[in-house]
């Protein structure tokens, strides 16, 4: 007796093929977004992923949170052809800043990577700072890059940028440290540099997906600002279908206690209606979650799926890497126009 066909494989619809359109003529359907299939390793692969351009670490669950720069460093940060940065700002219109620019030495101390800028004040007013030979404990004291700035007699070096990308895995907590001994995203991608980073943004303890970190203080500013307009497109699962009426309603815009929000795109799953995809440029706080409560839903599942044009292509749940030298340069000029 022949078996039966499992319906299930054949013609299973991709999520969003089918997509419902609010009443918003501006606004467009999201491409497809597909689930994420679960990654299995081998053991010959076991000690990470090797694609085209860059090698993903393994994760060691049992990391300690404190790293020592000798634990933390297991992979070199690539080094960015700073010639393409610089054509490129030029092509885009960006004015050029002088290379030797004075700066504050907190940040020149918390640059050098050995501690945050408020830890950095804290070594000033100890007399602990030097700057060519002579002690300076004045806040707000500025030092050239070429300076000679030593803390306890041993000479500091401006650090490179770092940029790194995590799929940041559900119950991880979007801070640098935690004072319960919550696990949190520093303790996955503590292995990444000897450097300083720091989470560009936040997503909460229950949202997963992709979460940039850098310690280019710049680039993260434009990056969280909500005037530069960065899109991030989020998959939500909620906890029944969604009703028409309030797709639409969300699509043209709704109004919340702190003000009024329109997402950029919407679309819905016409075959599972319980799964939506929106993207906004908004960063207040639980936006994505506010919207939809707003309306009685309840989120089940919240992933961000792609953030300033980078996607979670070849980066499995838990896992980062570093930026290719052509995602650092889109992002970087982002917005820019002659």
């Amino acid at each position: 007796m022949a078996k039966p066909r499992n319906p299930k494989k054949k013609n299973a619809p991709k999520f969003f093929e089918s997509v419902k359109k609010t009443s918003n003529p501006k606004l467009k359907p999201l491409k497809p977004v597909e689930k994420e299939t679960p990654v299995r390793f081998s053991k010959k692969n076991e000690e990470g992923l090797e694609n085209e351009k860059t090698k993903i670490p393994r994760i060691n669950p049992s990391a300690k949170k404190n790293f020592s720069s000798k634990d933390r460093v297991k992979t070199k940060p690539p080094k960015y052809d700073p010639k393409k940065i610089k054509q490129a700002a030029h092509e885009k219109g960006v004015p050029e800043k002088p290379a030797d620019a004075d700066i504050r030495l907190n940040k020149f101390i918390s640059n050098s990577g050995i501690c945050s800028r408020r830890e950095a004040d804290q070594l000033i007013q100890a007399g602990r700072i030097e700057v060519n030979g002579k002690i300076v404990t004045e806040m707000g004291y500025k030092v050239n890059p070429s300076d000679n700035v030593k803390c306890d007699g041993k000479q500091l070096q401006g650090e490179q940028f770092v940029y790194v990308l995590l799929n940041k895995p559900k119950n991880v907590l979007s801070t640098t440290k935690d004072d319960f001994g919550r696990k949190t995203v520093m303790d996955l991608v503590g292995n990444a540099c000897k450097e300083r980073i720091y989470p560009v943004g936040r997503l909460d303890k229950e949202t997963v997906g992709l979460l940039l970190f850098t310690n280019d203080g710049e680039l993260a500013t434009r990056l969280t600002h909500p005037s530069n307009n960065i899109r991030k497109v989020y998959r939500v699962e909620l906890d029944r279908p969604m009703a028409a009426e309030d797709f639409s309603t969300l699509g043209n815009g709704i109004e919340l206690e702190d003000g009024p929000i329109k997402p950029d795109e919407l679309a819905m799953n016409q075959i599972d209606k319980t799964v939506v995809g929106i993207e906004i440029h908004s960063g207040r706080n639980r936006i994505v979650r506010r919207m939809f409560e707003h309306f009685g839903y309840t989120i089940n599942k919240l992933d961000r799926t792609a953030i300033a044009g980078l996607t979670k292509k070849d980066l499995p749940r838990g896992r980062w890497r570093y930026l290719t030298e052509a995602e650092l340069i889109k992002i970087k000029f982002m917005g820019h126009n002659k």
